[in-house]
């Protein structure tokens, strides 16, 4: 029997869509539903290391619309399905956000209220190691109280994973 949900409550419908995203290897990072007039939108974030591309956010869609209209756990009201994954701006709250950022330059606030800005060298499931102006720091995450990445238009060489675009001006999807 099929759990209908309101704009409210989304941990019985976080439990019926996390086996399905997990499916294709992803992780679902947050699930919302948002009244907008007599319709809602209900909003599914989903990443994975290495990434993910509009392929597999079309993939994943699929199969969350199908076992949604299957299973009506949204109920006969209307709604919009929306499949994404999380921005640059999104806090880093878990492990995985960490080790998803390596090379990345992050803005931490310790619970002790102290500041720091540094790259993230390595992030295991305690502690994050920071290069911090030059010196390592690692820092636990019980100890962190926010922490985002940081935009950089001009990153250092040598940091990111991907390759370079073709020199003909075609930009491929990762």
């Amino acid at each position: 029997m099929s759990r209908k949900t309101d704009h409210t409550d989304t941990s019985g419908l976080e439990n019926f869509l996390q086996p399905i995203v997990a499916q294709f290897g992803c992780d679902l990072e947050e699930t919302s539903i948002i009244p907008v007039g007599k319709q809602r939108i209900l909003r599914v974030l989903v990443d994975r290391d290495g990434g993910i591309n509009l392929d597999d956010v079309a993939e994943v869609t699929r199969a969350l619309s199908k076992a949604l209209d299957e299973r009506d756990i949204m109920g006969q009201s209307r709604y919009t399905l929306e499949v994404s994954s999380p921005g640059v701006d999104r806090p880093l709250t878990l492990p995985r956000h960490w080790r998803r950022n390596i090379t990345r330059l992050v803005a931490v606030t310790l619970v002790n209220g102290q500041k720091l800005t540094g790259r993230i060298k390595t992030a295991s499931d305690e502690a994050a190691e920071l290069d911090v102006k030059g010196k390592l720091r690692s820092v636990a995450y019980g100890d962190v109280e926010k922490a985002k990445v940081q935009i950089e238009f001009n990153r250092p060489a040598g940091n990111d994973e991907e390759e370079e675009a073709p020199a003909d001006g075609t930009v491929e999807e990762n």
